[in-house]
């Protein structure tokens, strides 16, 4: 792995985006009487949007951006505090996940705040790199400005795009050499934390449960019906799907087919192949991103590539987690593939921060280094 690193990247993300569009196009069509392919559109336009932010990103050096790191954290910080300032903040379905500023679509600051929350800790791990295995500049600070973001994503009831935020943030600081122990007691402090919130929610609760016994009559018109029928999907689709176009659960039947439980469409409509070739290209995503976090000029670079590599795969695990119905169902979409402005342009220019770092990175020509004191074995016949 090298100079290619860049190039398996982003045909990974291309095919999982044109996995995702033609797919919007199957499942979006239904329950829209004015322009079925209005969504597609739509998606079309943030793909053109999310592409050029990435190729900008790619083109920049990412280390000028290194000195900025604190308004940028202050700032993505306000725009995750507009979700509680009536008037700006636009509540669907009970969360309070978006803003809608005057002249600005409507967009959700929990996507830009990822990118910007881990170029801090990148930064911050950088300054004081060799005080990473202290308490005080190795844990307590920097899990201050991880914990922030993390608490004002989960008080919006984000729970999912908080969790995705925690765990890649808690990656980029054991990778900067925190101790583990530190890391350790405060996730356990948090999933306790968490586990309090979720036991005095009954909706929340209701979700964790309904993994039990999903078809039980309990839970299979309730908090589990939609992953019932992501099952049912998965079940119908079988090794080679149904067809493109002839599913049936998107007709009403799975909610949200064309958002967060896009990937049970896919397994319905073509089957077994295309779902594992879906992880696949997240594993690819994963084996490159490290690569080039591995091949990078400065520690800076290394660590922001494996920020943005977490902040692109977790979130993808934990939607397949719950597709599947190993996970409570939380409510994230697939990367690449989901309907969803927002996702789809800051993931994207996650991907192009990870090419930034690629660009700036120094390869060694191993056939070129010199051989010191050599030996061969030979065996004579």
């Amino acid at each position: 792995m090298g100079r290619k690193n860049a190039i398996f990247l982003c045909l990974a993300v291309i095919a999982l985006v044109t996995l995702g569009l033609v797919m919007l196009t199957s499942t979006s069509i239904y329950g829209n009487d004015v322009d079925g392919y209005s969504l597609v559109k739509k998606q079309a336009a943030w793909i053109a949007v999310g592409v050029i932010g990435a190729v900008i990103f790619a083109g920049m050096d990412y280390r000028k951006l290194r000195p900025y790191w604190v308004w940028l954290f202050i700032g993505s910080c306000f725009l995750l505090i507009l979700c509680y300032v009536p008037g700006i903040a636009q509540e669907v379905k009970g969360e309070s996940r978006w803003i809608k500023l005057p002249g600005m679509p409507q967009f959700q600051p929990s996507e830009l705040a990822k990118i910007f929350v881990i170029m801090g800790l990148a930064a911050w791990y950088t300054h004081f790199q060799t005080e990473t295995r202290t308490f005080l500049k190795g844990f307590i600070f920097p899990g201050f400005l991880l914990g922030i973001p993390v608490l004002l994503i989960f008080f919006e009831k984000d729970m999912g795009t908080a969790m995705c935020l925690a765990a890649a943030g808690a990656v980029v600081m054991y990778i900067a050499g925190a101790r583990l122990p530190y890391l350790g007691i405060s996730a356990g402090t948090a999933l306790a934390g968490m586990a309090i919130v979720v036991w005095q929610n009954p909706e929340r609760m209701g979700r964790i449960m309904a993994l039990t016994d999903l078809e039980s009559d309990k839970y299979r018109l309730g908090d589990g019906y939609q992953q019932l029928h992501g099952l049912y999907a998965f079940a119908k689709g079988g090794i080679d799907g149904t067809g493109l176009g002839n599913g049936v659960e998107k007709l009403g039947y799975l909610p949200e087919a064309h958002t967060d439980f896009i990937f049970p469409a896919i397994g319905e409509e073509l089957g077994l192949w295309f779902t594992l070739g879906s992880v696949f290209c997240f594993v690819i995503i994963v084996v490159y991103g490290i690569a080039i976090s591995m091949n990078a000029k400065d520690h800076f670079g290394r660590l922001l590539a494996v920020g943005l590599t977490s902040i692109i795969v977790v979130p993808a695990m934990m939607n397949i987690g719950v597709t599947t119905a190993v996970l409570p169902n939380t409510g994230l979409p697939l990367p690449f593939i989901s309907y969803g402005g927002t996702n789809l342009v800051f993931t994207l220019l996650a991907v192009g921060g990870l090419v930034s770092v690629h660009r700036q990175a120094s390869f060694v020509n191993r056939s070129e280094m010199p051989v010191i004191n050599e030996k061969k074995q030979c065996v004579r016949i």
